[in-house]
């Protein structure tokens, strides 16, 4: 547990990152031709208090760089200096040396090729420039910006470490100088200050170029800028109403809560052999016991929820960079950036969607020219958006550009040697990009054609019990869609009985279940395979107990259940003997606690006190196919 200083250090590097991410959405955000004051207080709220805490701990280097970011932020939003594009490439790399700076202190481990020196001097480069008259501003921006010197009247609501408001001697451009709170005798100053080396921890690495003076406005094109449609919400004063718990505590609780609704789902089943004539209080005490777990555990589980915002606002810089790479223009549109999600799910999401954001605005999105020659605009767009749908929550991530094109996967399969054909429908056509070392790219470039990526999306989106599925048309444009549980820890499944065995089918893989007939049911000609009819198609037939090598040989279809299953965009019947129930449970892992079994995702402990394995659906056709090489063989 951190003590003492090392506490204060947690909470400044967190409260750090978070004004980091808020620096870097409005900049991206920014419109150049009528900027907003609101935008631009934000923005120099954000460095100033970045500033004030890292020199409370003594951070020089991140002080020296959040003086000179905060002194000419304050001149724009002040109507000082103009506004220029390219303005927001030197603030953006800033932004990234802080970044940088933050982590190597966090760690502890020095990074030597930070640009410290050329960052600071890059940033003064524009303090130096002429500046423009304030009539230039354009009309209406600053009038309801602040007085310079009432600026600090605001301060409190900065963060943690902020520069206390009302503080004596400070300075027109509205931050308190330094010099007056007695800790930064020796900290840079104004920029006709001493040089600024040495900083502190880190000094400017051997080498580093020079920075030469900013471009005119005049003299530069201007660029048409990546548009992100969302805004970051203001930061709050929640300090009275929140509080900062380590996961680690929050992980324990759930854990807890997870083997107290076990011993309820336990004593409900115990109460069932009861009369209730005779214990009808007690099992009245139980109904209310499980009513109190249910909130109880909804409760906890919210603890551990946070909006997805937290992944979807690092897109604007994602898109804004590689769209600037590409030469290509593109338009990021941001929808449901409330809708939570389990934080371990949140943390796991986020590469798997920067793969198919950059995939989409590389593959994609056509250049200006391409879009122009196809009537479409110059600008594409990307969106992501997310939304709840049952007890799932779904992410699209769609584009307006070019679409897959069927001919060019299939060409790619056949020379892999892929067993396709022309009949495949176009859902399994598209599955086959997740397919390793895949790629229609024509080169290999930085950012693709190497076929690694979408194998790996998919892989990690089902490791959290997902699925991903894609729906594209040729001109215009591609959706991916992936729906997630809520929760890794809770799981909505369907128990199933095998040999009187119980199984888990987790619902979202469940189109429906049905009573076979024996006429539906067929044998293909020379093969060991099964097939079902259901309402016109057939689908591959598998037995469970055949799947997982256990009892003796499965009743016939038409004496047991069969439960119809989605995967990786293909539909399969699962024969099993009986349904025994919808029930919520508790996921275990089976890896940590025994080892790893093909077909089986997890197990959980029944209300009886047996364990009861999850099934890997993705897998089952996989062991299907192994069975059927293996009896080849034999």
């Amino acid at each position: 547990m951190a003590t003492g200083m090392e506490q204060f250090l947690q909470v400044f590097f967190e409260e750090t990152d978070e004004h980091l991410a808020t620096l870097e959405l409005l900049l991206i955000g920014l419109d150049l031709d009528q900027p907003d004051a609101e935008t631009l207080n934000g923005i120099f709220r954000a460095a100033h208090s970045i500033k004030g805490s890292s020199g409370m701990f003594g951070f020089d280097d991140l002080t020296a760089v959040t003086h000179e970011l905060e002194t000419l932020l304050d001149r724009i939003r002040c109507g000082q200096t103009a506004l220029h594009v390219d303005m927001i490439g030197a603030f953006l790399e800033a932004r990234d040396v802080l970044q940088r700076l933050l982590d190597a202190h966090r760690s502890q481990v020095p990074d030597p090729d930070v640009p410290v020196a050329a960052t600071v001097e890059r940033l003064r480069a524009w303090l130096a420039a002429p500046a423009a008259a304030t009539a230039d501003a354009p009309s209406g921006l600053f009038e309801d910006a602040p007085a310079a010197t009432e600026t600090s009247a605001s301060d409190e609501d900065f963060g943690f470490f902020d520069d206390a408001p009302g503080m004596p001697g400070a300075s027109a451009t509205g931050a308190a100088s330094d010099d007056d709170f007695g800790f930064f005798d020796d900290a840079p100053g104004a920029p006709d200050a001493r040089p600024v080396e040495p900083y502190g921890l880190f000094d400017k690495a051997p080498g580093a170029p020079a920075t030469s003076a900013p471009v005119a406005a005049s003299e530069a094109p201007k660029a048409a800028p990546t548009v992100a449609k969302a805004t970051a919400a203001p930061r709050a004063d929640s300090e009275s109403s929140s509080i900062r718990v380590s996961v680690e505590k929050i992980d324990s609780l759930i854990n807890l809560v997870g083997e107290l609704v076990i011993t309820q789902a336990m004593l409900s089943q115990l109460s069932e052999d009861l009369d209730p004539a005779h214990f009808e209080r007690l099992q009245q005490a139980l109904a209310q016991l499980e009513h109190n777990t249910r909130d109880l555990q909804e409760s906890v589980m919210s603890i551990r929820m946070l909006p997805i915002s937290f992944i979807f606002s690092r897109f604007p810089r994602l898109v804004h960079d590689t769209s600037a790479r590409l030469g290509k223009q593109v338009e990021l549109i941001l929808q449901g950036e409330h809708t939570e999600l389990d934080k371990s799910v949140i943390e796991k999401l986020s590469d798997p969607l920067t793969h198919i954001v950059r995939n989409s605005i590389d593959h994609g999105i056509e250049t200006p020219a391409e879009r122009l020659a196809a009537g479409k605009p110059a600008q594409g767009s990307v969106k992501l958006a997310a939304s709840h749908q049952g007890g799932s929550v779904v992410v699209e991530i769609s584009d307006d550009g070019r679409g897959l094109s069927r001919e060019r996967i299939l060409a790619k399969a056949r020379e892999k040697g892929l067993p396709v054909h022309d009949g495949m429908t176009d859902a399994e056509v598209w599955q086959l990009i997740f397919m390793p070392g895949f790629s229609t790219a024509e080169a290999v470039t930085e950012l693709s054609g190497r076929g690694v990526g979408m194998d790996v999306v998919r892989r990690n989106i089902q490791a959290m019990g997902g699925r991903i599925d894609i729906d594209s048309a040729p001109g215009m444009g591609t959706r991916m869609s992936i729906r997630l549980p809520l929760t890794l820890a809770i799981l909505d499944g369907l128990i199933v009985a095998v040999e009187q065995v119980n199984y888990v089918v987790p619902l979202t893989y469940i189109v429906e279940s049905l009573q076979a007939r024996a006429d539906d049911v067929r044998g293909l000609a020379g093969e060991e395979s099964t097939v079902i009819r259901v309402r016109g198609e057939y689908l591959p037939l598998f037995s469970l107990n055949q799947l997982l090598r256990i009892g003796a040989e499965p009743m016939p279809p038409e004496q047991g259940i069969v439960v119809i299953l989605e995967s990786e965009g293909r539909s399969f019947a699962l024969q099993v003997d009986e349904l025994v129930g919808q029930q919520q449970v508790v996921i275990k892992s089976l890896e940590q606690n025994f080892r790893r079994i093909d077909g089986i995702a997890g197990a959980t402990i029944m209300g009886d006190g047996s364990v009861a394995l999850i099934l890997d659906v993705d897998a089952l056709p996989r062991l299907a196919a192994q069975g059927e090489s293996t009896h080849e063989r034999s």
